[in-house]
């Protein structure tokens, strides 16, 4: 994608259903967010109101498992990775994609399941960004960098997970994202079924994005464009996607809480697991992510800081590094801050 494909962006209609999320919403951090008087007040209202929930939240159960299945290692670029954090004469670092598998049982006894992050790195390596990118890397030296360590629909056997047994299937954010064989299509695709509509591979699965990234997903500013793949979500099922407003109360110990920042519509998952309270997000990490009771940074320590961000990343040994392009680099640190009050200081991930 050259520069003047990134300059002229056009609208997509993406489809959206007119309904309401059916979940329970979590409107602490409405008003922290939008606190007055600017952005340090609404970073010690984000403080207050993370402490709160982290309470509440503890007392709603536990899902039934949490499983995790490595699915990609790619190159990143070190300026995105390690932002203000870390020199490196090193143009590029190693960021995992991994998928989580959750299952919970509702109130009304019903079993539900919940893929996060299950990225089709195939498809997905169509991002302008990565395509470009591609262009650039000969064919036998992109497996010197790329390692594919298995895919979604393998990893849900091996998990012993039907597809059709899927209820949600959720992304901390969209950049790369393009969900048509998870989801299926409403007409044929030109690139991956010229003849007919996309059959879903998850039949009965609906995707839970924040409204907010959706609506700018469907007009995005020139910047943001080499990141996110909107063209693919103009001919999804619209019932197949259910547009969040802020942060909701998936199940028992299951959350997507509202964390913008990285992108509009960032989303961070937390989870009430049996070795703690864990919050799973691509965006900005403190440096001591797997170092508990070492203050990060002066906008996720708190007064009676005594936990850290619980993270699959590796930490680096800095200032927060930004993860990706800056779209508004301002929300960061309060965002941060609610992962970060959030989450336990295990030193161990959940069991698979």
């Amino acid at each position: 994608m050259n520069l003047s494909d990134r300059v002229v962006t056009e609208p997509v209609l993406i489809p959206l259903p007119t309904g309401r999320a059916p979940f329970p919403r979590i409107d602490l951090f409405d008003k922290a967010l939008a606190a007055p008087g600017g952005y340090g007040p609404r970073l010690r209202a984000c403080r207050d109101a993370a402490s709160i929930f982290r309470r509440e939240f503890a007392a709603t159960g536990h899902p039934t498992s949490v499983r995790t299945h490595d699915l990609i290692s790619l190159p990143y670029p070190t300026r995105y990775g390690l932002f203000r954090a870390a020199a490196s004469p090193v143009p590029f670092v190693t960021i995992s994609n991994r998928m989580l598998i959750i299952r919970w049982t509702d109130s009304d006894g019903a079993a539900t399941t919940l893929l996060f992050e299950p990225s089709d790195h195939e498809l997905d390596s169509y991002t302008p960004y990565f395509a470009d990118m591609n262009r650039y890397a000969p064919g036998p030296l992109r497996g010197l960098f790329a390692h594919e360590h298995t895919d979604v629909l393998t990893a849900c056997r091996r998990a012993g997970v039907d597809p059709a047994q899927v209820d949600y299937l959720a992304f901390d954010h969209l950049h790369t994202q393009d969900v048509r064989r998870w989801l299926g299509t409403t007409r044929p695709q030109p690139d991956i079924s010229p003849e007919h509509p996309v059959a879903p591979a998850f039949p009965n699965a609906t995707l839970l994005a924040q409204r907010d990234e959706l609506e700018a997903m469907a007009d995005l500013h020139p910047f943001q464009r080499p990141w996110y793949q909107p063209q693919t979500f103009v001919d999804l099922p619209p019932e197949r996607i259910l547009p969040l407003d802020g942060s909701v109360l998936l199940g028992p110990g299951v959350a997507l809480i509202a964390t913008p920042g990285h992108a509009m519509g960032n989303q961070t998952l937390v989870l009430n697991t049996d070795t703690g309270i864990w919050a799973i997000s691509e965006t900005p990490l403190p440096p001591n992510a797997s170092r508990p009771n070492t203050p990060a940074s002066p906008a996720s320590r708190g007064p009676h800081d005594h936990g850290d961000t619980r993270s699959y990343s590796t930490p680096t040994p800095s200032r927060p590094p930004a993860n990706s392009t800056t779209h508004s680099s301002s929300k960061r640190p309060s965002s941060m801050c609610l992962r970060k009050i959030h989450a336990s200081c295990n030193s161990s991930p959940p069991a698979n």
